[in-house]
């Protein structure tokens, strides 16, 4: 059966013309890295973090245990990119008239009317639009770009930023990111505070070589709720692109928080993301992740139960076609005792494209009664495409319930003739079956909040099957 499965990329793939304050030299310097704190006017501690991460990064050796990335090449990349637009920006009409036209297009400004209690856009390296409504102000909610934060809320930044959750030392692309971030989102939201409205962050790279680094920095104080969505898109290009984000979230006691992610990047990408949380007592983390473009993905979204009968939820989807590798999955760390966790985990491959669910339970010697589901389902459309499961698990208590089920199947002939019995086009037919296996994460996406998100994930079938 031949199928032609895609995903619509019409809104992504075409760059916007852009001026720039300042564009990096290609590569990666301490005199760049100096440079771009030097923009920014940042404090000293904080060049500081960035030139330790640099001194890592060039110990670390380049992951190998993953997907082939030799044809990255880090020296060609342009790490910092400073538009010519006002930076954080409250209102939409002072973007220039090209960037602007790019996040509507997308829905942004839409979604933040009708449903959004707080929108961020960043644009190449800087943030050029974020605004919250003004009863979250009032209420204590904090929702800034990460630039902005360091300057407002330092003590807050000093304590949580790359401290306890995502080091530098975690691999190459975290020290990377900590050498060169720019950007991103910073949310405190105050003790027993529930903001039921997400807040929404997107991220949009739009350069010939260029990386995107934005930081992503959430707390959750004792007892309160966030629903936070972040979408990522970047045009095509010949050349090789990078994002190493970083997303850390702190759940502190009695709190939750629920983190949305739908990634879209060109196939020119290597999306080399990092997101870590650390859920303290009775916290509860939950991950709804989308991963739909790119030429390599290696992520994997970690969880750390540090507290007693703290949670964790992921339900993550990865979409892989021709020239795409999607190397993802959920690391757990169980720590405090009656931890709870899940992992759902879906992937979709066609027309040579690799998916792999890499994951790792970690249960401590001390963290008693944790219980852990983990379910991976694999749907390939052909016979050339590839799919793994690749989990890991240590267990090192004799006092913990788990479960493990993985699936790896193909659309059968079977399926396809019963629904085109029914009345049903073979394209119909195929369209169908894919819908209903991706439904449990569809369901769970906040279409109804941010528009941009449903046409992310639209699935596109054309052209003749059979």
């Amino acid at each position: 059966m031949d199928n032609n499965f895609e995903i619509d990329r019409s809104l992504y793939d075409n760059p916007t013309k852009t001026e720039y304050n300042y564009v990096s030299e290609p590569g990666l310097s301490e005199q760049i890295i100096r440079k771009i704190s030097k923009l920014k006017n940042e404090p000293t501690w904080m060049l500081k973090k960035r030139l330790d991460s640099y001194k890592i990064f060039k110990e670390l050796k380049m992951p190998t245990w993953g997907p082939d990335i030799s044809d990255l090449d880090l020296n060609k990349i342009i790490y910092y990119l400073d538009p010519k637009a006002k930076k954080n920006s409250k209102n939409w009409e002072d973007v220039p008239e090209e960037i602007k036209t790019v996040f509507e297009k997308l829905g942004i400004p839409e979604a933040e009317r009708k449903a959004l209690a707080g929108a961020g856009a960043q644009f190449e390296s800087n943030t050029i639009y974020h605004n919250l409504k003004k009863d979250l102000e009032e209420k204590g909610v904090v929702f800034l770009d990460m630039d902005l934060a360091v300057k407002k809320y330092p003590e807050l930044v000093k304590k949580y930023f790359m401290t306890s959750c995502i080091s530098p030392r975690l691999h190459k692309f975290a020290a990377l990111h900590g050498a060169v971030w720019s950007g991103g989102t910073f949310i405190y939201i105050p003790k027993n505070v529930k903001v039921e409205q997400p807040l929404q962050a997107y991220f949009r790279m739009n350069s010939l070589n260029s990386g995107q680094f934005e930081h992503t920095l959430i707390i959750a104080d004792e007892g309160s709720y966030i629903n936070y969505i972040e979408g990522c898109s970047s045009p095509k290009f010949d050349n090789s692109s990078i994002h190493a984000g970083g997303v850390e979230i702190h759940v502190l006691k009695n709190a939750r928080v629920r983190y949305n992610s739908v990634e879209n990047w060109s196939k020119n990408t290597y999306n080399l993301n990092t997101k870590r949380a650390n859920v303290q007592e009775n916290g509860v983390i939950e991950w709804v992740n989308g991963n739909m473009g790119s030429n390599v993905t290696m992520l994997y979204p970690c969880s750390v139960l540090i507290g007693d009968n703290s949670k964790s939820d992921f339900l993550g989807i990865a979409f892989a076609s021709d020239d795409q590798n999607q190397d993802t999955g959920h690391k757990l760390y169980h720590i405090g005792k009656n931890t709870k966790s899940t992992i759902r985990s879906k992937s979709i491959s066609k027309g040579g494209g690799i998916t792999t669910y890499r994951g790792l339970v970690d249960v401590n010697k001390n963290a008693k009664n944790s219980k852990i589901s983990v379910e991976c389902d694999a749907l390939m459309l052909d016979n050339i495409s590839k799919s793994d499961t690749i989990p890991v698990m240590k267990i090192k208590n004799n006092e913990t319930e788990i479960a493990h089920e993985a699936k790896v199947g193909k659309i059968s002939d079977e399926e396809i003739f019963y629904l085109m019995s029914r009345g049903l086009t073979e394209e119909e037919a195929l369209k169908m079956v894919v819908s209903g296996f991706i439904e449990p994460v569809v369901k769970e996406l906040p279409f109804e909040y941010a528009v941009e998100l449903n046409k992310l994930i639209e699935l596109e079938m054309e052209g003749s099957l059979g």
